[in-house]
């Protein structure tokens, strides 16, 4: 048995070095060649191999995603605990099956041609709005803006509420981060509990009003097939779809856009090269650098036993670089093909919304390219410090001919 050094010998995700967030890849890079299956320090491991990770995610029985062992601790007996134990995200079968059926259904090809009609024309506002201002941060107004009018417009949230979604959000998902301080944890709270307030209220008036199953997302989860959601399973599940949906697409639109400024000779006028080079973004840049799981019963993983009960990091990040997979993995090519990467994960807990995700991507891409203008940066941007997003604070920004 090779002896697992601990992971705080390069990278302490509890304590990460501050040049971490604007560049985490030479420390997964030393992680995969130096201690690929490592001891955080706290009692878990962290994977960062490529084949490492796919064995995790075929695997949902000796892998588990219910997270209440992990998050009681954590979090405690409140609101930000009753959430994420009960979000699609952290859960199993047959209750994650149950739940995903849901939004699958949701996700048709009527409903995504439906919806990208309306995307298209609110990127062309968005633009108009962009070239107006000259400078923009691209975060708040355009990056962001997308998938909080697309969520917001599948779930039938009124446009005067959407306002506060992003804050909300990033309160909630903050608190996933390694470490929680009693300011985070306190925030946290606040936000799921005024959040499932205004949501109960929300799903009450769908209720009375239905819309579209085939496009109201909020209506299908109400109505489902079969065994019905509880009233907490709707609130969390909705609550769920609105912060992942808009967190990860801002962060892959907000990437691609950074990409593409300091990106000499990038074509993108073809579907199919805009394609590969939103791919190759999801490779280089996952929006989500993170994933985790728990070991149900000891587990041997290349030669490496990880006892039962062991909380298990998933370096998406790390594993989209592995050179076992991609060659130059380093280097940023649009044109790769394959690109099998893990931005969205894999197996039966593979993000739902991927297609979703691309289609806004595309869009906002194509509603900036279709003019003959591209993003030039127009100071340096800001990391948000979080490991778990791969994000930006703020991302300044103009357009260019």
């Amino acid at each position: 048995m090779v002896r697992r050094p601990p992971v705080t010998d390069i990278l302490d995700l509890a304590n990460p070095p501050d040049e971490f967030f604007d560049d985490p890849f030479p420390y997964y890079r030393s992680l995969r060649e130096g201690a690929p299956i490592a001891d955080d320090g706290r009692g878990g491991v962290m994977l960062s191999r490529y084949a490492d990770l796919v064995r995790v995610y075929r695997d949902s029985v000796s892998y588990l995603s219910d997270k209440k062992i992990e998050f009681a601790p954590k979090f405690g007996d409140g609101p930000l605990f009753q959430h994420h134990t009960t979000s699609l995200v952290f859960n199993d079968d047959p209750y994650h099956a149950r739940v995903r059926k849901r939004l699958v259904g949701a996700l048709s090809p009527r409903a995504l041609i439906y919806i990208e009609e309306l995307l298209r024309g609110h990127c062309e506002a968005l633009v108009d709005s962009w070239i107006d201002n000259g400078q923009v941060d691209v975060i708040e107004h355009f990056a962001g803006a997308i998938p909080i009018r697309v969520i917001g417009d599948m779930l039938g949230v009124p446009n005067e509420d959407r306002g506060q979604l992003r804050d909300w959000s990033l309160a909630i998902l903050g608190a996933l981060e390694p470490v929680l301080s009693e300011d985070q944890l306190s925030r946290g709270n606040s936000a799921v509990s005024t959040f499932s307030a205004y949501l109960e209220d929300l799903i009450d008036d769908r209720k009375k009003r239905p819309g579209d199953p085939e496009t109201d997302l909020l209506t299908r989860l109400i109505e489902g097939e079969g065994q019905q959601l509880s009233a907490d399973e709707l609130v969390h599940n909705a609550m769920f779809l609105l912060n992942a949906g808009h967190e990860t697409t801002t962060n892959l639109i907000a990437s691609a856009l950074n990409i593409w400024s300091t990106s000499p000779g990038i074509e993108l006028s073809a579907p199919a090269k805009c394609a590969g080079f939103i791919e190759e973004v999801l490779r280089c840049e996952s929006p989500n650098q993170l994933g985790n799981r728990r070991a149900a019963a000891d587990v041997t993983l290349s030669g490496h036993l990880i006892p039962a009960g062991t909380n298990i990091t998933l370096l998406i990040g790390a594993a989209n670089r592995d050179p076992e997979v991609f060659e130059n993995p380093e280097s940023f090519d649009p044109a790769r093909n394959p690109n099998r990467h893990l931005a969205f994960g894999m197996g039966n807990h593979q993000c739902a919304g991927l297609t979703l995700a691309r289609i806004e991507a595309r869009i906002a891409i194509t509603a900036i390219q279709s003019r003959g203008l591209h993003p030039v940066l127009a100071a340096s941007p800001e990391r948000q410090k979080r490991v778990r997003f791969r994000s930006f604070e703020t991302l300044p920004m103009a357009l260019s001919r």
